[in-house]
């Protein structure tokens, strides 16, 4: 259906999107097929990785025990699955994409600014995540074919030939997956979701039966003070908050498709909550097994299989594993940057352009070297991604607090002056007077050792900060909306 039909049988006829502003991929959703269990699957693509399993794990270690992280983690899933109905039910409302959506706050060329720093984050970590994935291939390929060491000898541009062999395997099995566009995503995470499960539970029962079903769940490798494991108790939510952040930020990428918002919540319901806080239970378990075993707590899930000894099952973990972080890239690292560099220029791009330009810088920034190197992670990663939460906090208070959902849908596709998301040449300054000093805060508290203590809040206070900034700046406005009807704020 072209733009002008659509616009037409949605009720807009005589209106004309300008075409600087649209494409087929950025209009609202067409087709709404994503059901219940698509955005179930989805969040196992989301959770189901080798970095939950370590940052779960990892927990243990630093002396939390079972119960305290699952409450930690529950409390954070929680209050994840909230931020997400919010921005989940934006998308399904409007039909849109992230870099839409913004449009609302920031404009209709001010978008791209937040559109382009969620790409850059998204571009970055889905090349280190393919990078990850290669990695835990490799070390069980070498477990299971000892004569593979030989490909470790040499390298070229960092990286060794069974580096390379695995990480562009990866790379282009994902590139083959996104170049079919968003339903193939979707038939992809409905498999790969429910994958990383088999291998979990699995090796769940083997430690038990190793451990001869006797693990502790109040005990801990490195005891601590009762005052350091609340300290960690809250930590642990707010790093989750963080860790969720970028993807809270474009969910209505996939709530667009959903065909109503009770579907959102359902599938963000079993995705989150349950699921989510199952699966890093499941990890700590499994944690604290190694250590009844093998004396030592292993983190690495790839690590623990290898101990098997077994060259069939280590092939099948490490295909699922490989599986398992592939679907999380997609999810996380890959629909967002695809749809934001649509939207800089939607005449030239589309979504399965934007994906292929994601993925070739991808491997272009060699992303090997950019995990190994900590300034590039932790100050220019880390710094963007203390940008999320402030992006966060004005688009939500003002689509729910100034705007009061009220939305002028085809209004997102004009860029005539005095159209109601012109604002200013094309930008809001308020939306940026709000968001500016509130990054820089919050980049600070995640960067500066000195604030350490607060830096895995960095994310909540960033949003809280914009939000309270943007409410502030926009007061007269607010009171200038109508109250909206109770059905039009229920969509």
């Amino acid at each position: 259906m072209s733009l002008a039909d659509r616009a037409e049988a949605t009720g807009a006829p005589g209106f004309v999107p300008d075409p600087r502003l649209t494409n087929e991929d950025l209009a609202p959703a067409a087709e709404r097929k994503w059901k219940v269990f698509d955005l179930f699957a989805m969040w196992m693509s989301d959770v189901h990785n080798l970095g939950n399993y370590t940052f779960a794990a990892g927990l243990l270690v630093l002396g939390m025990n079972v119960w305290q992280i699952f409450t930690s983690l529950l409390v954070g899933f929680v209050l994840i699955y909230l931020g997400m109905n919010m921005m989940g039910r934006i998308g399904q409302r409007h039909g849109v994409p992230f870099p839409v959506v913004s449009r609302i706050s920031f404009g209709v060329w001010g978008a791209n600014i937040p559109a382009l720093i969620r790409a850059v984050i998204a571009i970055m970590w889905y090349g280190i995540q393919t990078y990850l994935a290669s990695v835990a291939v490799n070390v069980m390929l070498l477990a299971a074919w000892p004569g593979l060491k030989s490909w470790t000898h040499h390298a070229f541009l960092g990286l060794d030939a069974l580096g390379w062999t695995s990480f562009v395997a990866l790379w282009l099995i994902q590139a083959l997956i996104i170049s079919q566009g968003m339903e193939s995503v979707r038939k992809f995470q409905d498999f790969c979701g429910p994958a990383i499960w088999l291998v979990m539970i699995t090796l769940a029962v083997w430690i038990l039966a190793k451990a001869h079903w006797t693990i502790s769940l109040t005990s801990t490798p490195h005891p601590v003070s009762t005052g350091e494991q609340w300290r960690q108790w809250f930590g642990a939510i707010g790093l989750v908050l963080a860790t969720y952040g970028t993807l809270m930020l474009n969910f209505c990428d996939f709530s667009r498709f959903a065909p109503g918002y009770r579907t959102v919540r359902r599938g963000n319901f079993w995705g989150l909550p349950i699921n989510s806080t199952a699966f890093v239970i499941v990890s700590v378990i499994v944690t604290a097994g190694s250590i009844q075993v093998f004396g030592e707590a292993i983190t690495d899930p790839a690590l623990l299989v290898a101990k098997v000894g077994n060259t069939w099952v280590l092939v099948l973990a490490a295909f699922t594993f490989a599986v398992a972080t592939m679907g999380v890239n997609i999810v996380a690292n890959f629909v967002s940057p695809a749809y934001d560099l649509a939207n800089v220029w939607p005449q030239k791009i589309n979504f399965k352009v934007g994906g292929m330009i994601s993925t070739v810088a991808a491997l272009v920034v060699t992303p090997w070297n950019l995990f190994s190197n900590p300034t590039v992670v932790n100050y220019f990663l880390g710094g963007l991604g203390a940008f999320l939460g402030p992006l966060f906090g004005v688009i939500m208070l003002d689509y729910y607090w100034v705007k009061r959902g009220r939305i002028d849908t085809d209004q997102l596709f004009s860029a005539e002056p005095g159209s109601r998301y012109y604002y200013r040449k094309g930008v809001n300054p308020k939306a940026l007077w709000a968001f500016l000093p509130s990054a820089a805060v919050a980049a600070v508290l995640a960067l500066v050792k000195a604030f350490s203590a607060v830096a895995p809040y960095s994310w909540f206070i960033g949003t809280a900060l914009a939000a309270a900034l943007y409410a502030v700046l926009c007061r007269s406005e607010r009171a200038a909306q109508p109250a909206p009807a109770a059905a039009v704020a229920e969509g």
